[in-house]
């Protein structure tokens, strides 16, 4: 189902589809993952993939709760967006010899699929706010509080000393 197809007539309708979105989304990243934290080279880079790998799996989990809470089965539909990212990042990570700079792409990369996400959920929970479903916002909400962190994060490890090592 395309996004604007007959499909979709009203908020809940497209709620549902962005729900299906992001989930598709977030099975793509916990299989995009391992390779990142593979080709990692830092430490506390390679950790903090590790860590958001699990996070991740938890993410998944919640996008489940909400779809039930919202009477639906969890399903995914393709998103063109988070495959186009993940496929930008394994290209770049793949034309990089210098490990420093690989570093400094893989957060880039990593950084790319933090604002996706950053984006998809702020909407989500807008739009179940909107529909009354203050109970689906809160548990959505809990996800977005941490792609932001983990966005902080690798904000502060680029600029901290990745970029430095890289340059």
């Amino acid at each position: 189902m395309g996004l604007f197809t007959k499909d979709i007539k009203t908020l809940d309708d497209l709620f549902v589809h962005q729900l299906q979105d992001v989930y598709y989304a977030e099975n793509q990243i916990t299989k995009a993952l391992p390779t990142m934290i593979s080709k990692a080279t830092d430490p506390q880079l390679k950790q903090g993939f590790e860590l958001h790998l699990a996070e991740t799996k938890n993410q998944i989990k919640r996008l489940e709760r909400v779809f039930e809470m919202h009477g639906h089965k969890p399903k995914g539909v393709t998103c063109p967006a988070i495959d186009g990212i993940i496929a930008e990042a394994n290209e770049v990570a793949g034309d990089v010899a210098d490990k420093e700079v690989l570093d400094a792409a893989l957060i880039a990369s990593a950084q790319a699929v933090e604002h996706y996400e950053i984006t998809r959920y702020g909407t989500l929970v807008a739009w179940a706010k909107q529909l009354g479903r203050n109970d689906c916002a809160s548990v959505l909400q809990e996800t977005l509080d941490e792609e932001k962190a983990t966005d902080h994060k690798l904000t502060a490890m680029a600029e901290s000393k990745i970029n430095r090592k890289a340059a």
